[in-house]
């Protein structure tokens, strides 16, 4: 044998030998270990947030194919693959579960891989160190705790136990406002006297990496408690003012610099049962931190990109979170807008909890509903009409069919009633408001609801639609008073040319709306029911008359011309069309029936009613207004045809 053929078997040896070794330990690791180099960074958030990320890059990119797995195992890893891409992407658009899965993960990658233990976890979060904790680490250690007792009532019941919803000075302010001070959660931190395993220190930590790499930032918990709604981005300094005050005093620049002036990016707010509270203790840290989160937080169901030639979005999240995102240069900073509507929550008796004269309002309420009344909601932003208006939709009969329009999905009455015939429209980019009206005519509908008549074209079509495509209607509006309310329908009716003469659209209004339901909100951001008017048409009367005639001279005949003349521009000019009233009043923190429904609505509510309610709507009427006036209420043409329709007898009250 040659010295050159011994070279050769020594090569082909050397590479069979290579490549049997290089498959063994790519089978043995079918994802690939990494090397930590300990040293005095490792172990910081930033490290491990660095480490986490190319850990998941690799596991979701690598080739299962390449690996020489069996077939059961590769079946198992690529659904296992799927399912943490899946949650990667899930996780993004709100859904808790999602969420736990990838910080379950994160969990076990940083306490089995990455050697987190409890000697080295102190350099992450300095749990031992009371006094090194910041603001945020100690509100995330108590969330953290309340929470594995109170689920998502976490945040609700540590500003309950320590009254944070209170109003207060705080220094530099002339004002008392809402908010949560970094002293108030170092108090509380301090009261609670907590202690961590070392599961709990991980998990705290696992939190923060999790909100900075797929999470909302510092807002990550809160925003997924039970509470109202979180927003970020809507008080301190925009970043372009930073530049204009340093031209002209580099003193206020300075304490801007020492975060004694707040920024934009340290702006979060809660909303919290109709108050909106700062949270002073947290921050977004940078303003890229909070455009990313603007970025990511409206992304569910992919509603179209946020430009600066686009500058705002309207969409929900994947739990029926409202969110809404404004940008630069439409907004003067980034910002965003997260409203929560607790469906469990939405009833009516919830309004009424430890009110003086609540069970009668309530039961008003529940009539009005099933009395088939068109019904209007009204009231200032933040007052609560999306969840009354839920409230009010438990009392519709079940034989009704629901059809619902919305800017944006926020009622989701099929997550409360799933076995009920409900279907849900909204506005996209391509089909408006007024299409969806329109597409909801052929769909069986009994009840239109509208989320809210924020458009000339919505308010035009409800009132059509009032008038001839369903049973009754429900929607909410902005209106402060009710003759406000009137006439921002009215002017919306000429707007969109429906109408040209004021008083002919406004005499199309009061004849299609029966009541409003007007809610308000004290500085103390107490919610309740203002009042409850019904709406009272004025029948026109013919009041000219041929005396004219009578008359033997032409002065005589002139001046009963003139009579009628006169009558007729009155008429024309300052006729009035409609008169209000109010059956429901707040007065003194007590709820209060007053006038009396017309004899119209009471016959028109009766006939809509099936048995049950019939006889404790007639019991209702006679206990409030049996001795104002005498009125015979019958739902028919006469006695004889009400007997022989629905088998009763027509009924007198005192009312």
């Amino acid at each position: 044998m040659t010295i050159t053929n011994i070279i050769l078997i020594l090569v082909v040896t050397a590479i069979a030998g290579y490549a049997i070794y290089y498959s063994v330990k790519k089978k043995k690791n079918a994802e690939v270990e990494i090397q930590v180099n300990v040293d005095d960074k490792t172990y910081t958030i930033e490290k491990m947030i660095e480490f986490v990320k190319k850990r998941l890059d690799e596991i979701t990119k690598i080739n299962l194919y390449d690996i020489g797995l069996s077939e059961e195992e590769l079946k198992r890893r690529k659904n296992k693959k799927y399912e943490l891409k899946k949650a990667l992407k899930g996780c993004t658009y709100g859904d808790v579960n999602d969420k736990k899965y990838i910080k379950e993960l994160i969990f076990d990658l940083l306490q089995k891989e990455y050697g987190v233990s409890e000697s080295n976890i102190s350099k992450a979060i300095p749990f031992d160190i009371p006094s090194l904790l910041t603001a945020q680490d100690k509100f995330d250690i108590l969330i953290y705790t309340y929470k594995k007792e109170f689920g998502y009532e976490a945040l609700t019941e540590m500003i309950k136990k320590y009254n944070l919803a209170t109003l207060k000075y705080v220094e530099g302010d002339m004002k008392p406002s809402y908010v949560i001070t970094e002293n108030e959660i170092e108090d509380i931190y301090e009261k609670e006297n907590l202690i961590l395993s070392f599961t709990d220190k991980l998990a705290v930590v696992v939190q923060r990496i999790y909100q900075y790499y797929k999470g909302y930032s510092s807002i990550d918990e809160v925003r997924d408690m039970n509470i109202d709604g979180v927003s970020g981005g809507v008080s301190g300094l925009p970043e372009g003012f930073l530049s204009q005050v340093a031209q002209t005093d580099g003193d206020y620049l300075e304490q801007v610099a020492e975060h004694k002036v707040p920024r934009a990016c340290d702006s979060i707010w809660i909303f919290f049962q109709g108050k909106s509270i700062r949270l002073a203790f947290l921050s977004f840290g940078t303003e890229a931190e909070l455009k990313r989160v603007c970025q990511n937080i409206y992304k569910y169901n992919n509603p179209g990109q946020l430009s600066d030639t686009n500058g705002y979005k309207i969409n929900e999240m994947k739990d029926g979170s409202r969110v809404v995102v404004v940008r630069p240069s439409f907004s003067e900073t980034w910002a965003f807008f997260v409203r929560k509507f607790d469906v469990k929550r939405s009833t009516l008796e919830q309004w009424f909890k430890g009110e003086n004269g609540c069970d009668e309002s309530i039961e008003l309420l529940k009539y009005l509903v099933k009395g088939a009344r068109i019904i209007s909601i009204t009231g200032e932003q933040g007052c609560g009409k999306t969840t009354m208006l839920m409230g009010m939709i438990e009392n519709i009969y079940e034989t009704m069919n629901i059809r619902v329009q919305e800017t944006a999905f926020e009622l989701h009455l099929r997550k409360i009633y799933p076995t009920r015939n409900i279907l849900t429209f909204r506005e996209t980019e391509t089909i408006s408001g007024q299409e969806g009206l329109d597409v909801q005519k052929k769909t069986d509908g009994s009840v239109n609801i509208i989320g809210e008549v924020a458009t000339d074209p919505v308010a035009s079509w409800m009132i059509q639609a009032a008038q001839v495509a369903s049973k009754f209607t429900l929607f909410t509006h902005h209106a402060k008073t009710f003759p406000n309310l009137v006439t921002a329908l009215r002017n919306s009716m000429l707007r969109t040319g429906v109408f040209k003469n004021e008083k002919t659209a406004e005499e199309q209004v009061v004849q299609v709306l029966n009541f409003d339901i007007h809610l308000a909100k004290d500085f103390r951001g107490k919610r309740y029911i203002e009042r409850i008017t019904e709406c009272v048409p004025i029948e026109e009367k013919n009041e000219y008359t041929f005396d004219h005639r009578k008359e033997k001279t032409l002065e005589g005949k002139f001046d009963k011309f003139f009579d009628n003349a006169t009558r007729y521009f009155e008429k024309v000019t300052d006729r009035q069309l409609y008169t209000y009233r109010n059956i429901l009043e707040y007065v003194d923190g007590e709820y209060i029936i007053t006038n009396p429904i017309t004899q119209h609505n009471i016959k028109e509510m009766r006939e809509n009613m099936d048995e049950i309610d019939l006889e404790s709507f007639d019991q209702f009427i006679e206990r409030h207004w049996g001795n104002k006036t005498k009125q015979t209420i019958s739902v028919s043409a006469t006695p004889e045809e009400k007997t022989k329709k629905r088998g009763r007898k027509p009924k007198t009250f005192d009312i």
